[in-house]
């Protein structure tokens, strides 16, 4: 929750064609593909999430696996709704080429507006909810999505929109009535949550035009500004109807103005867009406001179709992803190519049992954790770097969005086991850019190479430690390891040994996990010294505990103890980062052992533990107990397992897995950030969660499917799958009664990471009421 390939390198679009031979094979049997609903957590309602929060905060439009495109429905420009479109909107105002999953504070991209339309031409959008502007009213039973595609009815001129992707392009397919007065128009000022800052478009020939769109911190955009995104996308773009009436709007924005969300969305600002002037038959424009447009006339269910390739380099790279991808007009095949690399991606997990919704819960939760982090570079390879050159990946795929505070916990452990190599280019990724900014430490929640700041901690850290710990080393582990030093000291407890201000209890604790994690890698490197210091370091989780209100107290910059307030540990921000001291203090997974001693022993953990879920609301939506809209407490039901309560762990997950996911729009409790959400339903229904990223132990918990099969990859894991088996599971029967691994009695309620590797097998045996015995 936000507020403040090699996985197919550039993933091949020349897909076998057996995805068209497959086609006829779909109508006896559902493919994975179809179990994927990119309307689960598609809305920013705040009213129905119960707080400002909201709620998942995915898009729904179409992409590929970690793909740099996404075409996309929009609803809305600004406000928290990162991914700019919320379900109960009633307007549209177009279909952008690239989107955010599942984050808040105000969110960014959104570029590219694509608008199909009719009569008088519009420049400004204008409110959702109001019949004004270039947004049109859209026919709610007509939008449909799936994996790789999106449509839907705008009703105002009865266009219907088509919307499907590849790795690096989107193609868009309208379908007109008769009329001598259609248009498509492209807003290249529009932008989540701010605007462009200058745009520059080009008529190339009566069939393309070429340009860029630059976005900076005085834009707004992500976290209005606050974010410090500078990007620039470069497009271009083909119609497959000729351009003969074309031009460019340009509304002039006086020096001086302020750009960010709260200016323009001003009744001055939208003034001044809706006003902008039109150039019929301008061919070239560089502005700081600028629109296209091309009219024609359609014939009855004329389909004009409108293709684009992206870049965050060059034109000429746009040119080349767009020349290499999508060779000419057939929106069907680029479709059915989308659906194919999702069943490829789908496949990395294969379930049996469960009912038809809780499949269409996992494999779209499965779903959303393989958009991010996207592709960076181009068809060639080439990338913007962190200093602001073109760069070569030579030997693995730049990568972008690290939503770090978020994916560390569940996330990046879930891509560990079914995309290693995504893992392996993410840290190549974060390394580069530390080395080509020349900070030589860690980004904390990068975006297109932005030091957002967003967030605490040192996840990259984290990533690091795992994923070495599980061979994952195609990079430079001794700068890895540096950086990781670099990081800790620059963001950290330090000698002191606890942080203080308004995060003193969050950044304590979770300062105490990452130099934990450093010490992980200095053992496995061979720094003993270091391995020590850090895992001391780790301990620092103690000098905040207080053992006279037993449970953790911030600290003042003296290290005296802050004024306790009222209602204690369940005072939200006391020393917390959108938790409270109740759902923070359990953040101490490197050491359970010792934190079950602060509390007074497993027996108390346990009672203290059972208290924290059963005041939990039903429906696990906010609030100041178990809070599974927000990540501090995600791996919180695995303790059970740790404090001698394995029945518990399987009780709770189980109850999580039905209360918090379900098959429609209000689907996720909270917000999905970007992966996050998502992985720990497809870790939990699978039977397997790792509390502590950095220590090869998994739990084992109740799956909520009766057989799981992970599919490995053989370059970093000897076997070919791991699978788990549920005998006799049901809604009911979710206790484990007991268990064989490879065939061998197994009492034990986890399992090393070198057994999964392996391609073991577990089975479990289940039934409806607790066997207190097994996995103690």
């Amino acid at each position: 929750m936000l507020r403040n390939n090699n996985i197919l390198k550039g993933i091949c679009i020349c897909i076998s064609l057996s995805v068209s031979a497959n086609i006829s094979v779909f109508a006896q049997q559902k493919q994975l593909a179809d179990y994927v609903n990119p309307f689960i957590g598609a809305s920013t309602n705040m009213q129905s999430a119960g707080n400002p929060a909201g709620l998942g905060k995915t898009f729904p439009g179409a992409t590929v696996p970690f793909g740099m495109v996404q075409v996309s429905p929009n609803t809305i420009t600004g406000g928290d709704n990162g991914s700019g479109y919320s379900y109960e909107h009633k307007t549209i105002e177009g279909f952008a080429l690239t989107q955010m999953s599942g984050v808040g504070w105000y969110g960014d991209l959104g570029n590219f507006l694509v608008m199909p339309t009719m009569g008088t031409l519009q420049t400004s959008a204008g409110k959702e909810g109001r019949h004004e502007g270039y947004r049109s009213y859209y026919d709610k039973k007509s939008e449909k999505a799936s994996a790789g595609y999106y449509a839907v009815t705008l009703t105002d001129h009865q266009i219907k929109a088509e919307l499907t992707a590849t790795p690096h392009c989107g193609i868009m397919r309208f379908t007109f009535p008769k009329n001598t007065g259609s248009r498509i128009q492209i807003d290249l000022a529009r932008r989540v949550g701010g605007t462009a800052v200058n745009q520059y478009i080009k008529v190339v020939d009566d069939h393309t035009i070429q340009g860029w769109i630059k976005c900076t911190p005085a834009g707004g955009g992500w976290g209005n500004g606050d974010g410090e995104a500078f990007y620039t996308v470069y497009f271009y773009a083909q119609f497959n109807k000729p351009l003969k009436e074309y031009g460019v709007w340009s509304a002039y924005i006086p020096d001086g103005q302020g750009r960010k969300l709260q200016d323009i969305e001003s009744a001055k600002y939208q003034n001044i867009i809706a006003h902008a002037a039109i150039l019929p038959g301008v061919k070239e424009k560089l502005g700081k406001h600028l629109g296209f447009y091309t009219d024609f006339d359609t014939k009855a269910n004329e389909q004009v179709i409108l293709k684009a390739g992206i870049s965050y380099n060059t034109i000429e790279g746009a040119k080349a992803n767009l020349d290499a991808e999508i060779k000419d007009y057939d929106f069907d095949k680029v479709h059915q190519q989308a659906r194919g690399l999702w069943n490829k991606a789908l496949s990395k997990i294969q379930v049996t049992g469960g009912s038809t919704e809780e499949k269409y819960s996992f494999y779209t939760a499965l779903y959303h954790t393989m958009i991010d982090p996207r592709t960076f570079e181009d068809v060639d390879g080439k990338y913007p770097g962190g200093d602001l050159k073109a760069h070569v990946a030579d030997h693995f795929v730049k990568r972008t969005i690290f939503s770090g505070w978020d994916v560390f916990r569940s996330q990046m452990p879930l891509q560990t086991l079914i995309n290693p190599g995504l893992v392996n280019d993410l840290i190549n990724s974060q390394i580069t850019l530390a080395t080509e900014n020349g900070r030589q430490y860690f980004d904390r929640w990068e975006l297109l190479n932005a030091y957002s700041g967003c967030m605490i901690g040192n996840p990259s850290i984290s990533v690091i430690a795992d994923a070495y710990k599980k061979g994952i080393k195609g990079y430079d582990i001794d700068k890895a390891y540096q950086y990781s030093l670099n990081t800790a000291a620059k963001y950290g407890n330090g000698d002191r040994g606890f942080s203080t201000g308004g995060n003193s209890i969050s950044g304590t604790l979770e300062y105490a996990y990452f130099d934990w994690c450093v010490a992980q890698i200095a053992k496995a490197t061979g720094k003993k010294d270091d391995a020590e210091k850090y895992s001391e370091r780790a301990l620092a989780y103690q000098n905040v505990f207080d053992k006279d209100k037993g449970w953790f107290r911030p600290k003042k910059d003296n290290g005296e103890w802050e004024e306790w307030p009222a209602t204690g540990r369940l005072q939200q921000g006391y020393g917390t980062v959108e938790s409270n001291p109740y759902q923070q203090g359990w953040f101490v997974p490197q050491d359970v052992p010792g934190l079950a001693k602060l509390l007074g022993g497993n027996e108390k953990a346990i009672t203290d533990l059972t208290n924290f879920f059963e005041k939990a609301p039903a429906n696990l939506l906010w609030n100041d107990y178990y809070n599974h809209a927000n990540e501090p407490v995600h791996h919180v039901p695995f303790l059970f397992n740790r404090f001698g309560a394995p029945w518990l762990t399987q009780k709770w997950t189980r109850i999580i897995c039905q209360r918090a996911y379900h098959n429609k729009v209000e689907g996720l409790v909270g917000n999905e950030d970007v992966g996050q959400m998502s992985a720990w339903y497809v870790l939990a229904a699978s039977g397997i969660a790792q509390v502590c990223p950095g220590d090869m132990r998994y739990e084992i918990t109740s799956p909520v499917f009766s057989k799981v099969k992970i599919n490995l990859d053989p370059k970093y894991a000897k076997g070919k799958a791991f699978t788990i088996v549920a005998k006799n599971n049901s809604p009911a029967n979710v206790y484990i009664q007991s268990a064989t691994l490879n065939g061998r009695p197994y009492h034990k309620c986890y399992l090393d990471y070198a057994a999964i590797a392996s391609g073991a097998t577990l089975e479990l045996v289940m039934g409806n009421k607790p066997n207190k015995v097994w996995g103690k």
